[in-house]
């Protein structure tokens, strides 16, 4: 072998080769139209098929029979990822040579070239392609397919919801070709197409096979606030959230987490078994079975507050078993309350069993009872004439309800409130929540309520004013308020009186007005009424009245002085001749007497 290598050609032309001519007999135009022909004709600007003879991690060199390879970017096969030497792919010649003299090609241009080609048939033929996962877009990814940007829905990834969809970013998978809009050049593949069909065949086996009571095992498939998706192998069915636990469930993600794998039993399904109702409770015992046998009423018990209404709270003594505290149970109070002004969903409560019953799986409890009923010592602890701070809880048009402690309530009529103020109604006398001052008046045990007063807190005012505001003394008094019937009148010591209009008229024939100080005379006075009645007009009709019986008197008296006088006169004149008389008869007699002698 080394002396083939070594020994001399024959016939070497060396006069040629010092002349720089070295292809023997043959001319060198003939020379370069044979090499033309050995290789393969091509054109800048089509697409050929060449073969890879070498690749590494960035580049595949590709031979297309041409003087020189091509060498084309990895990233361009990234949808292949099993490409290997000797493979035979497409190529676009983008330049026969370079500034370098190398031969340019594109794989991608070559399969843009095609693509439209392409993806028209396969979705006419209904063919799997592969495609490479570029990156997310909205509701979706966008795919290579052919080196066209395809869209790949979300709910076309797979049968499953996806809820990572970054793991799919630079996968190369396998798609159907299921719609294209040939107006705006749009593609959009489905993987779950691939899929879909042997699952569709798993799904009638498993259909087929389901029966009421069955169990069966599957995969939390998603997680709703009403309820929990189970894929049982192809076929879809729900757990509803009522039937996750036999205790209280807020949200199902308390019970069960994405993708865990348990045990279900078929309760329920429609004639095409199409909605599959799924229990997960029911595989286990119910909790009021293994409540203690020894649990009875009077027994105390703790819990936790699941549920609140304004009747009451569900208290959860253990999981499945609950009991309800009625708002009346909450507090010894009788006045209306809400149960969320006792607890709140959350709260750990002790309370005492009132009713239990088995069978019905049901319990009422109470919290009132762990604490004595106020109302066992009432005679001793508020007795009659006793005095207690109470809270004001609400009105009325007759009077104050108010609190003395939690479970004592009593009332004070409108008429205790004040001895002298005339009140119409108890807000204009005090507010709710203010504490106010009050007096034991009478105990109604049976039905659990005091009659107050806080009045009585003071000596009663009107025997002292018996004996100021006497029938016919005159007082200085403000108009205050006038009403259809009259006025009302504001007199000292904080008294208040009435005047009817025709008794409000003044000397000049007026009628008196609001916030007028005049002077008034009492012409009625009522203790038990705690009425005063007044009188404006009366001081000068009284006036007048005494005036004119003055002048009356006066004529009177004159009338009987003149009479007297007159009877005087009329005595002298019966005086004077009666003694005339006299002395005549006594001449007369004398001279009778004479002559008779």
């Amino acid at each position: 072998m080394e002396e083939l290598k070594n020994s001399p050609v024959e016939n070497f032309d060396w006069d040629a080769y010092e002349k720089g001519e070295v292809y023997g007999d043959k001319s060198r135009e003939e020379l370069v139209n044979t090499y033309d022909q050995s290789l393969n004709t091509v054109k800048d600007k089509e697409v050929i098929e060449g073969t890879v003879i070498s690749m590494n991690k960035r580049e595949v060199v590709v031979n297309i029979g041409y003087k020189s390879d091509g060498v084309i970017s990895m990233n361009e096969f990234r949808y292949n990822p099993d490409l290997k030497v000797g493979d035979t792919v497409e190529v676009y010649i983008e330049s026969q040579e370079d500034k370098k003299g190398q031969l340019v090609l594109s794989h991608k241009k070559a399969r843009a070239t095609r693509s439209w080609d392409r993806v028209n048939s396969a979705l006419e033929n209904d063919e799997i392609i592969k495609g490479f996962i570029k990156c997310r877009t909205k509701g979706g990814m966008i795919v290579d397919v052919f080196g066209i940007e395809a869209f790949l829905p979300g709910s076309q990834i797979d049968v499953k919801p996806i809820r990572d969809y970054d793991v799919f970013v630079g996968k190369t998978m396998e798609f159907k070709v299921v719609k294209i809009n040939q107006e705006f050049k749009n593609v959009v593949v489905s993987h779950k197409a691939l899929i879909e069909a042997e699952l569709e065949q798993q799904k009638k086996d498993i259909i087929a096979k389901l029966e009421k009571g069955q169990v069966l095992e599957g995969t939390v498939k998603n997680i709703t606030s009403y309820g929990v998706f189970i894929d049982l192998g192809g076929v879809d069915g729900l757990i509803h959230i009522t039937d996750l636990s036999w205790g209280r469930v807020s949200h199902p993600e308390e019970v069960v987490s994405l993708d865990q794998k348990l045990n279900v039993v078929i309760l329920d399904f429609d004639d095409e078994k199409k909605r599959i109702a799924l229990g997960l409770k029911q595989l286990m015992p119910h909790p009021w079975d293994a409540l203690s046998a020894d649990l009875k009423v009077g027994d105390k018990v703790k819990g936790k507050v699941v549920v609140m209404a304004d009747y009451g709270a569900f208290i959860e003594i253990a999981p499945g078993v609950e009991g309800l505290i009625h708002v009346s149970e909450m507090s010894w109070s009788q006045h209306l309350r809400s149960a969320q002004d006792f607890m709140k969903v959350g709260d750990e409560v002790e309370a005492v069993i009132l009713t239990l019953d088995r069978e019905e799986r049901k319990m009422s409890l109470g919290i009132k009872q762990l604490k004595p009923d106020p109302w066992e010592d009432i005679e001793t602890k508020y007795a009659v004439g006793s005095r207690h701070m109470a809270k004001v809880r609400n009105f009325t048009n007759f009077g104050v309800f108010v609190e003395i402690e939690e479970g004592v309530d009593g009332l004070i009529h409108i008429s205790d409130l004040s001895w002298t103020k005339k009140i119409k109604h108890p807000s204009e006398f005090t507010q709710i929540g203010a504490e106010i001052e009050v007096q034991v008046l009478e105990i109604d045990k049976e039905n659990r309520r005091l009659s107050l007063g806080h009045k009585q807190l003071e000596e009663n005012p009107w025997d002292v004013f018996e004996t100021i505001f006497t029938v016919d003394s005159v007082h200085e008094g403000t108009i205050i308020e006038m009403l259809d019937k009259g006025a009302v009148i504001a007199l000292p010591y904080g008294v208040e009186g009435f005047a009817t209009p025709k008794h409000l008229v003044k000397e000049d024939g007026t009628q008196a007005q609001v916030d007028e100080k005049l002077q008034f005379k009492v012409i009625e006075f009522n203790k038990d009424a705690k009425r005063i009645i007044l009188s404006h007009s009366r001081i000068f009709e009284d006036e007048a009245k005494a005036e004119a019986k003055k002048e009356a008197a006066a004529k009177k008296a004159s009338k009987k002085a003149a009479k007297a006088d007159e009877n005087v006169a009329i005595n002298n004149n019966v005086e004077k001749t009666t003694l005339g008389d006299i002395e005549e008869l006594a001449a007369l007699k004398e001279k009778l007497e004479s002559e008779k002698k």
